[in-house]
C-alpha cells in the first residue's frame, strides 16, 4: 500500500485545490515532530519540517508531501504556492524528495540502457502493455545516441495480480532483462523463470504511486523533475538540456 493510500485511509484530509501563501514558520520542536509522527501513518520525526504557513508542518513520506497541523488533527493534501514568485513550493519539495528516493534505489533492481557517454539520466516508470511506453522503447537507441541514459522501473497500471504485472515480473526475472523487455514490448511472451524470487515490482509500483505517477511512461530526471508522457527523443533531449540550464540559472 502506498503512503498516499495509508494516509488517506487513516486520516480525514482537509481538501483544498490551491493555497496562496506568504508567511513563514519556525522549525518544529522535537515534541511537535514526535506528536505528528505518532498520528501520521508512516511518518518519521526527522522527516517533519516547517512549512511557509505558521502552525502547519510539512511531512515527507518518501516522495509524497503532505501538510499537518501541530496537533496532528488536520492534514492537507495539496500544493502550496508562493504568492510573490508564483513558485509551486510543494512541487519544488517533491522534486527534491523524488531525487533522493531514486538516488537511494539499488540500480541493480532496474533495467538500464546506457550510452558510452552519458549526458542525461532519466528514470522511466513503464508498463509493458502501454502503447506510448512501447513507442518510447522502440526509440531507445535514438535516446542513447543523444547521450540519454534510461533507467526503467516497473509500473503496471492495472495493478497487482494483473496480466501486465505478471509480464513485468517475467521480464525482471529473465537472465537478460534488457533483451526481455525489448521482446516483451514487441508483444512477445516472456516465460517466468521458475526459480525467480521476490522481483521488486511491488516496491517500484508503490514508489511510483508515492511520486504521483498516474500514467505511463512517467519520466523523472536526476533532479526529480517530473515529465508526464511520451516525448520524441530529440525533443526530450532538448528539454533535458533546458532543465539543466534552468537549474544553473537558478543557482546563479
Amino acid at each position: 500500500m502506498s503512503h498516499r493510500t495509508k494516509i488517506l485511509s487513516g486520516l480525514a484530509a482537509v481538501a483544498c485545490a490551491l493555497l496562496w501563501v506568504n508567511a513563514g514558520a519556525d522549525e518544529p520542536s522535537a515534541e511537535v515532530r514526535e506528536a505528528i509522527a505518532a498520528k501520521v501513518p508512516g511518518a518519521k520525526a526527522e522527516d517533519i519540517r516547517s512549512s511557509p504557513i505558521p502552525g502547519l508542518y510539512e511531512v515527507a513520506l518518501g516522495a509524497y508531501i503532505v501538510y499537518v497541523s501541530a496537533d496532528g488533527k488536520f492534514l492537507f493534501d495539496g500544493d502550496l504556492y508562493d504568492v510573490g514568485s508564483r513558485e509551486n513550493v510543494t512541487e519544488a519539495r517533491r522534486s527534491k524528495a523524488r531525487a533522493q528516493a531514486l538516488a537511494a534505489m539499488d540500480e541493480s533492481q532496474m533495467i538500464v540502457f546506457s550510452p558510452a557517454v552519458v549526458k542525461h539520466t532519466i528514470n522511466v516508470f513503464t508498463d509493458i502493455d502501454c502503447g506510448y511506453c512501447r513507442k518510447l522503447h522502440g526509440e531507445i537507441n535514438k535516446l542513447t545516441d543523444l547521450g540519454v541514459r534510461v533507467r526503467y522501473l516497473a509500473y503496471p497500471r492495472s495493478g497487482p495480480g494483473s496480466e501486465s504485472w505478471g509480464k513485468a515480473e517475467a521480464v525482471w526475472c529473465a537472465k537478460d532483462r534488457r533483451e526481455a523487455i525489448t521482446r516483451a514490448k514487441k508483444g512477445e511472451v516472456i516465460p517466468r523463470a521458475a526459480d525467480c524470487k521476490d522481483p521488486p515490482i511491488e516496491k517500484e509500483f508503490e514508489l511510483g504511486e508515492d511520486m504521483g505517477v498516474r500514467g505511463t511512461p512517467a519520466i523523472i530526471t536526476e533532479n526529480g523533475d517530473y515529465i508526464g508522457g511520451y516525448m520524441p527523443p530529440a525533443k526530450l533531449a532538448e528539454y533535458l538540456d533546458h532543465l539543466d540550464r534552468e537549474k544553473v540559472a537558478n543557482k546563479e
